[in-house]
């Protein structure tokens, strides 16, 4: 883990000195656990932010809020200050004013009185108290979404540990599905599942059945699964050791055999996957890709997911890779490269259809190709 630790934040210094930062200021619970390994209340971190880390390009890295931390990552701890109203109360501004005098002082002791300060997280009163005292702000987002696209080998195998458990929680849903249990219910398994593997939390609901599978992001609610009804789900899940396990299956809720239609949508939507991993390797541009990615029937491309790739680390990450008759709006170009993971989606159901299937696998580019790190099986039923 020690090796871990060092390998992210020597990406994190990487990206500040390429960009000519003096220091970053993190409060993102994400960010601050890649720089540094420390974690505590990251849900809770997300929207009210008690913690904040600075680290700087050539100096200390600082955490505060806590009152001491024996990770190796951390030079020195310090006392934090109220950011947030709901803590501060009327006392918001006075508490901001100490938060900006010291921040700043800091950059002026370790980066210079020239330096720029990436933020990745803040709001109008403390970013306006950072400016007012002459502190040079930039985003920080950009910066760790850069650092943190390429894994090292100890990220692979959390990564690994993250989707044996997501895979496990597969096996009891698939073990437990039947006609007369919500969706709800079902959703459950995974949420016990990650929780007593050590797991951290799942990053929304995208679980549907029957014909609330189509369109696709609907979530999981108190829908009674029915005979023979599709149903389909996205793990968005941040498992043990932080890292995300987020990989898409599409079940069939017995008795008896699925009906053409059925099948037909899921081979749909296996082949357009498997289309494109094959195509995944180090110096594929992301527009290449977007070419050369297997075509959606019309029938089907109404619907399309909203990407055909993403990248996944700590959560989903960059990049986003988009469709080609999406890129003009959205797209931009970029290069995938070795140690990158990326998760390949398919989402296929007719506009106005009774049904849909949704399946991703999350791959990691090696130095020749790719390796499929995601291992539980599709539904055989529905590729028959």
């Amino acid at each position: 883990m020690a090796r871990l630790r060092a390998y992210r934040l020597a990406r994190v210094r990487e990206q500040l000195r390429a960009r000519g930062l003096g220091a970053c200021l993190l409060l993102d619970p994400i960010n601050i656990r890649y720089a540094s390994g420390f974690r505590l209340s990251p849900i809770f971190q997300m929207h009210v932010p008690l913690r904040y880390l600075f680290v700087t390009a050539d100096g200390p890295s600082i955490l505060f809020g806590v009152d001491r931390c024996d990770l190796e990552t951390v030079d020195e701890t310090r006392p934090g200050h109220d950011l947030a109203f709901f803590f501060a109360g009327p006392r918001i501004e006075a508490s901001v004013a100490a938060w900006a005098d010291e921040i700043a002082d800091l950059v002026r002791e370790h980066c210079g009185t020239d330096a720029r300060l990436a933020v990745d997280r803040g709001d109008a009163r403390t970013f306006a108290a950072l400016g007012a005292r002459g502190v040079s702000l930039c985003d920080a987002q950009e910066a760790m979404e850069y650092a943190r696209v390429i894994k090292s080998p100890e990220e692979i195998l959390c990564m690994n540990f993250a989707l044996a458990a997501a895979e496990i929680g597969f096996a009891r849903m698939h073990e437990a599905l039947r006609p007369g249990m919500t969706e709800n219910e079902f959703w459950s398994i995974l949420w016990q599942t990650n929780m007593a593997m050590g797991g951290e939390w799942i990053e929304g609901r995208l679980l549907a059945s029957g014909d609330r599978t189509n369109p696709w992001f609907q979530e999981a609610g108190d829908r009674v699964i029915r005979p023979g009804e599709l149903v389909a789900f996205d793990s968005d899940m941040i498992g043990p050791l932080g890292y995300c396990a987020d990989i898409s299956r599409t079940f069939r809720a017995g008795p008896g055999a699925p009906p053409p239609a059925q099948r037909d949508l899921n081979k749909t939507a296996y082949e357009q996957l498997r289309h494109n991993i094959e195509l995944l390797a180090p110096g594929l541009g992301f527009r290449e890709l977007a070419e050369k990615a297997w075509p959606q029937p019309d029938i089907y491309a109404p619907n399309r997911y909203v990407v055909l790739a993403h990248g996944v680390g700590m959560c989903d990450e960059y990049p986003a890779i988009y469709h080609l008759q999406d890129w003009q709006a959205e797209g931009y170009d970029g290069t995938i490269e070795p140690n990158m993971v990326l998760c390949m989606e398919s989402y296929v159901g007719a506009e106005g259809g009774s049904e849909g299937v949704k399946l991703e696998d999350q791959v990691l580019i090696t130095e020749n190709g790719h390796e499929v790190l995601s291992r539980f099986p599709f539904e055989e039923a529905l590729l028959a």
